[in-house]
């Protein structure tokens, strides 16, 4: 769960992934607030238009039809990859979904079939309608697939969410198709490659199989240290040589609460000197609830295991 980014840190967070964005009309104070609540926020919707051309779509999701009125998402995102933004707040996007695939996306686990229709959407998820007629025949440009890979990496950084926080509306809403043309699983790989690196660090980009771009492989050498693993990482019954060298760094930093060495397996213990980092760092309240967030985390500088 998050606090909805302002309108300035959305524009920052998808700039400083790279992505060109184009700021529609009054799309700071855009929104469906006043229908309902806008947050928290849990995770990124992605869609399809079904329209073709970049003004007709953009102006169709800013204003929305006579019978949904807009704005219909966050952002366009279009041919050439270039993103559009449309709304800030609340926005009629991803309508009523299935209350088990909400809990899955908060917990950053593998989703469950979308069979249900009970859970207000439009107040948990950014969405990012991107402009393709979903006819399965409509191509997506290698710049668009990229731009989406982006905008979500981009969000899921600002919020330290890792890549199960981005879903499609298929697999939110029964019988939605959208988007369609590459699988959500693809793209959930693709997103999580680029979020174990900087966004300055993510190399060049290529065309996979499933119909989207991934990062080049990685150079053979190891980073020195480990990169941020996810939130949902850091759970009962995980067991990792990074979660003992993260237990060794919190006791060099005078943080551990452990009777003896740090072992590999997510605990109590673990947490409570977590949360003593955090606590360290200045973070109180549920910033320093001991599961490790991606600027806690980096700052611990964890060696690579």
């Amino acid at each position: 769960m998050a606090t909805p980014l302002t309108a300035t840190r959305l524009l920052e967070a998808l700039r400083a992934e790279g992505l060109t964005v184009h700021e529609v009309r009054s799309w700071r104070t855009h929104n469906r607030n006043s229908k309902g609540s806008w947050g928290p926020v849990n995770g990124v919707m992605i869609h399809h238009t079904a329209t073709e051309g970049t003004d007709s779509s953009v102006d169709l999701c800013y204003d929305g039809r006579s019978d949904l009125p807009g704005p219909l998402c966050h952002g366009v995102i279009d041919k050439q990859g270039e993103v559009h933004l449309v709304g800030n707040g609340r926005a009629n996007h991803a309508g009523l979904g299935d209350r088990d695939v909400l809990e899955a996306v908060v917990d950053e686990r593998e989703l469950p079939p979308d069979n249900a229709a009970d859970t207000d959407g439009n107040r948990h998820f950014y969405g990012f309608e991107c402009i393709n007629l979903g006819d399965g025949k409509d191509p997506w440009p290698a710049e668009q697939r990229l731009a989406i890979e982006k905008v979500s990496a981009a969000i899921c950084r600002a919020h330290e969410w890792s890549e199960r926080s981005v879903i499609g509306h298929k697999e939110w809403q029964p019988g939605k198709v959208d988007p369609r043309g590459f699988t959500m699983d693809g793209l959930r790989d693709r997103i999580k490659g680029r979020l174990a690196k900087a966004p300055a660090d993510v190399e060049g980009d290529r065309t996979d199989g499933d119909g989207g771009g991934r990062p080049l492989p990685p150079k053979p050498e190891y980073p020195p240290y480990e990169p941020f693993p996810g939130g949902g990482f850091f759970r009962s019954g995980e067991r990792s040589a990074v979660i003992a060298a993260m237990g060794k760094r919190l006791a060099d930093e005078g943080c551990g609460h452990y009777r003896g060495t740090p072992g590999p397996d997510w605990n109590e213990a673990h947490r409570k000197s977590y949360a003593a980092w955090q606590r360290k760092l200045g973070f109180s309240g549920k910033d320093a609830d001991g599961v490790p967030g991606r600027v806690s985390w980096e700052r611990l500088r964890v060696p690579n295991s």
